[in-house]
């Protein structure tokens, strides 16, 4: 079964619940990363700058961003409620979503 070819497709698609969420994460992708082109990889939406930039995914109870990053101590402490089974970021839909925190998560990806 093919899978949304495009981000808008992908937040189409979506639970109406994750849209918003998905919605302004691709803003702060496009703000801090301008030159970043979007695409469809492993059914999730991601951005492209060379490589994979960020994967962002809404799942039924979360936001989920992808891959795992090395960031400073300070970001690590701040992103480490949200850290899942392998690094990956869990951000539920059920509490305010904390986009200055991934604004830094996709600045820190940015520059590595």
């Amino acid at each position: 079964m093919a899978g949304p070819t495009s981000i808008d497709a992908y937040i189409d698609a979506a639970a109406p619940a994750a849209q918003p969420a998905l919605r302004r994460i691709r803003e702060i992708v496009r703000a801090v990363a301008p030159e970043a082109e979007e695409t469809i990889s492993y059914r999730m939406a991601a951005f492209r700058q060379g490589r994979i930039l960020i994967y962002f995914a809404a799942f039924k109870s979360h936001i989920g961003i992808f891959p795992p990053i090395k960031v400073d101590a300070s970001l690590e402490k701040a992103l480490a409620p949200y850290r899942g089974p392998k690094g990956n970021l869990r951000f539920p839909l059920s509490a305010p979503m904390p986009y200055d925190l991934i604004e830094r998560v996709v600045r820190a990806a940015a520059k590595t």
